[in-house]
């Protein structure tokens, strides 16, 4: 029996090269994950973790990955923070030879509240970034120490107030070191009316140190009694010297500030004041002028009255309208008032113009009565009043009277002596009929002939008259009085259509429907009685006045019968 073996040496080599593929395939493996992983990175920090409510942080984040495009969803911060300011960058460098690019953001946050915070873990193409804690202390209480550096002051005029008196809010912002592009926001009031007035810079040495100061000066009026709150402000600004050559200011920090909030007590219109209008105010007076000097007044002229009632510490809608004038022989037409508010450091000073076109109709001495306006003392915490005196002036000129009532039939005359005529013969009718033919036509000849020189004479003078008060308007207009104007130009309507003498100027173009004469009535109007005056236009004047006084007139028709103005 023959025995046969055969060789083994093959069994080796195949396991050992089994063992080398299989470290190789593993090598690759973990290369591979090694490059995904490095690929895919999102990493997130924090310049400090632990701050005060008043401060900011800066989070950075960096992508590494291979994708390109889109963003985190940064509004997950917004929960516990706000978002100052966020940059993006993109970059490449190179490291012993090692080539990197990655795309980094960085944000400047701000806590929105007190306690242990977390900055929450953000995503971008598959990739968490890790969420990181954040500890926000009471404002001064940073282990930094730097808060004094630039901080917030909220000053009150007062230490309590009456319901709409005004109450002056300073925010005063101190810094030792230099900020810029400073933003805050707007002081708004729930239950008040709130207006910035002032704004200030300037500096002021606080425990022998330097300090610039940014203030800022807020009226506000309370609209009812009880607490009012005055919320807290922010603050937000750029520490360090702007670099106009450096495009991010990297050496920068954002700074955010935050001001104490403030409780004052409204209390409601004292039971004691017995005024018609709740008017709170550190002043108030009441000042009267005229258009020219009173001395000159005249009949069916217009002279303009104009008084104005101020306030220091009230805004215009709270000053009440002047008592209106109700005198017998005196026609006034009021002009809508005028409101103004001009604010200034101390606050609010508003102002109300009344403005009165006053017109008499008869001669006489008058007498306008005085106007009183009772107010509270913010000042003395007492109620006064403030009065404008009565004014007594005169008025000359003959008196505008309503159309002549007919005429009242004559008396009859007493009986004469009854005669008994006596029959004249034949001889004497014909001897009388022809006398009395020969003296009518005498009479009809002179009188024709009188009668038509007359009327001769009396259309050259109406034609010289009218000249005249044309060439007197056109005159009154150059040199551009616009009362003046007025005058000049009522005369020559009173000269053209004699039914309309007593009448103003405002009433006779209304009645005559020209359409130049009430365009030109009204430009003169707006010249003379509005407050601040509307200059004249002397150009358009004349080219309406032309136009009246040539008969250019798109509407001729005049009603023959026209109501008296002065009724």
């Amino acid at each position: 029996m023959e025995t046969y073996s055969f060789p083994t040496h093959r069994k080796p080599f195949v396991s050992a090269t089994i063992a080398l593929v299989t470290k190789a395939l593993c090598a690759l493996l973990l290369l591979a994950l090694s490059l995904g992983a490095s690929a895919q990175e999102l990493t997130a920090s924090v310049d400090r973790n632990e701050l005060a409510i008043n401060e900011t942080f800066t989070l950075t984040l960096r992508y590494s990955g291979g994708q390109r495009g889109g963003q985190p969803d940064f509004d997950l911060l917004e929960q516990d923070f706000e978002v100052l300011s966020r940059q993006q960058s993109n970059q490449y460098r190179v490291i012993n030879g090692q080539a990197e690019s990655f795309v980094e953001w960085t944000l400047i946050l701000a806590p929105l509240k007190e306690g242990k915070l977390f900055v929450p873990s953000l995503h971008l193409h598959g990739q968490v970034s890790d969420a990181i804690p954040i500890t926000v202390n009471q404002a001064g209480q940073s282990p930094s120490g730097n808060s004094r550096k630039a901080f917030l002051e909220v000053e009150l005029d007062k230490d309590k107030v009456h319901v709409q008196e005004q109450l002056l809010v300073k925010v005063r912002l101190y810094t030792t070191v230099g900020l810029h592009d400073i933003a805050t926001d707007q002081l708004q009031v729930r239950g008040a009316h709130v207006e910035k007035v002032d704004e200030q810079r300037f500096e002021r040495r606080i425990d022998g140190v330097g300090h610039a100061v940014y203030e800022l000066t807020y009226a506000v009026f309370p609209e009812s009694s009880g607490e009012l709150q005055i919320p807290a402000l922010n603050y937000v600004a750029v520490t360090g010297r702007r670099d106009p050559f450096s495009l991010f200011n990297r050496n920068a920090q954002r700074i955010r500030l935050r001001s104490e909030a403030k409780t004052i007590q409204v209390e409601p219109k004292p039971d004691s004041y017995s005024g018609s209008h709740w008017l709170p105010a550190a002043s108030l007076g009441l000042v009267q002028s005229w258009s020219k000097d009173p001395e000159e007044f005249k009949v069916g002229e217009p002279i303009t009255r104009i008084i104005t009632l101020r306030a220091e510490g009230l805004r215009a809608a709270q000053l009440p309208p002047l008592p209106a004038l109700n005198i017998e022989g005196l026609k006034t037409y009021p002009d809508q008032a005028q409101q103004e508010d001009q604010p200034r450091m101390n606050g609010i000073t508003g102002s109300r113009i009344e403005t009165t076109a006053i017109v008499a109709t008869k001669p006489g001495s008058y007498q306008l009565p005085p106007v009183t306006i009772t107010w509270w003392d913010t000042k003395n915490g007492r109620q006064r009043a403030t009065q404008l005196p009565a004014f007594r002036f005169n008025v000359s000129g003959a008196p505008i009277v309503n159309a002549a009532d007919p005429g009242k039939a004559a008396p009859a005359s007493s009986g004469s002596p009854s005669a008994v005529p006596v029959e004249p013969g034949f001889w004497q009718k014909i001897a009388i009929a022809a006398i009395a033919s020969h003296l009518l036509w005498i009479f009809y000849f002179f009188y024709l002939k009188k009668g038509k020189a007359a009327a001769d004479i009396r259309s050259d003078s109406e034609a010289r008259g009218a000249a005249e008060d044309s060439g007197a308007l056109m005159d009154k207009i150059k040199n551009g009085n616009p009362v003046y104007i007025q005058q000049a130009l009522l005369q020559w309507v009173n000269s053209q259509w004699p039914h309309t003498r007593g009448m103003n100027l405002a009433d006779a173009s209304t009645h005559l429907k020209i359409p130049e004469l009430n365009q030109l009535t009204q430009l003169l109007n707006d010249a003379a009685y509005k407050v601040p005056p509307k200059p004249l236009n002397r150009s358009q004047a004349q080219t309406l006045a032309s136009r009246i006084t040539r008969g250019e007139k798109s509407n001729d028709s005049i009603p023959e019968v026209l109501p008296q103005l002065f009724s």
